[in-house]
């Protein structure tokens, strides 16, 4: 019998201390880094954004694959491609955690959208703020004072 899944999920995290260093002219560079990653490892890339201190990752992750290991290797590699390429000066690497949800395949479009439009997001929203009510919704308990 052959292996079949569809798990949506958006990967969460910050740059380290939540530094406002990747600016955008480089982003987009960034991001097809990212998605050769995901591509290597036959996951499936639907939308890649964020803004000056983190990212959202938008994929279907191939089932061989774990969660952790994947997420391990876009920190380990685009860090080491930020700092060889000179990419965005003064990155000092990726928060030690992350946060990943699923959902529904019913809700791809709207989460599609979302992390389009993360600069406009932004413009009312601080990264804490929006991680906290990204938590909140999916109804995780956490503690307030590993947010920061």
């Amino acid at each position: 019998m052959s292996t079949y899944t569809q798990i949506l999920f958006q990967i969460v995290f910050s740059t380290k201390n939540r530094e406002r260093t990747l600016k955008v002219e480089k982003r987009v560079e960034l991001h097809k880094f990212i998605w050769g990653i995901l591509k290597n490892k036959n996951c499936h890339l639907y939308q890649i954004g964020g803004i000056e201190d983190h990212i959202h990752i938008v994929t279907h992750i191939h089932p061989s694959i774990a969660l952790s290991a994947i997420i391990k290797d876009i920190k380990v590699a685009s860090s080491e491609y930020i700092k060889k390429e000179n990419l965005f000066t003064n990155f000092n690497g990726w928060q030690d955690g992350y946060a990943a949800f699923t959902y529904s395949l019913k809700e791809k479009d709207r989460l599609i959208e979302y992390v389009k439009n993360q600069e406009k997001h932004h413009e009312t929203l601080s990264f804490y703020e929006e991680y906290k009510q990204l938590l909140v919704e999916q109804q995780i308990e956490f503690d307030e004072k590993y947010l920061r």
